[in-house]
């Protein structure tokens, strides 16, 4: 299980940092260590939120809602903190959040999968003989001309 975890966010990971250094080093001219650490932080929060609490309780749909607001809050508070800015960051962050929301639902449905196959993959209860019911039912053969009503 931790290894599908792991995988996962290194899948995020690279999905996320090829986002923010693409869109905010194109737009921004940002420091290199500054997009590293804001990728690592949106990573971070949204697996724990988005993938973690709400993909496990409400299911992908609602979790890919919640990670673009997510994203995009992240992106634009961490980015107001370690970039300057020249143009608004809100529009970046919103074009960027779009982005990340887009790549959610297949790591979300990656994610359900591999837990899946994981927890059928482990031992499964043998059933308990003990407690198993039989059927017991009558078996009625009709007569095809008994049910036959004829109007004449």
């Amino acid at each position: 299980m931790v290894m599908i975890y792991l995988k996962t966010l290194g899948i995020k990971a690279i999905a996320i940092g090829i986002t923010v250094l693409s869109l905010f080093g194109i737009f921004y001219y940002a420091n290199l260590m500054n997009l590293f650490w804001i990728s690592i932080l949106l990573t971070g929060v949204t697996f724990l939120v988005g993938d973690l609490l709400i993909l496990r309780r409400f299911g992908n749909v609602t979790a890919s809602i919640v990670d673009f607001p997510l994203a995009f809050f992240v992106l634009w508070l961490l980015g107001s903190l370690l970039i300057e800015a020249s143009i608004p960051l809100v529009s970046i962050s919103l074009i960027a959040a779009f982005f990340i929301a887009c790549c959610e639902p297949f790591i979300h449905t990656y994610i359900e999968e591999k837990t899946e196959e994981d927890n059928e993959g482990g031992a499964k209860p043998s059933p308990d003989t003990g407690r198993m019911q039989t059927e017991f039912a009558e078996e009625f053969e009709f007569d095809k001309n008994e049910n036959r009503h004829d109007h004449l």
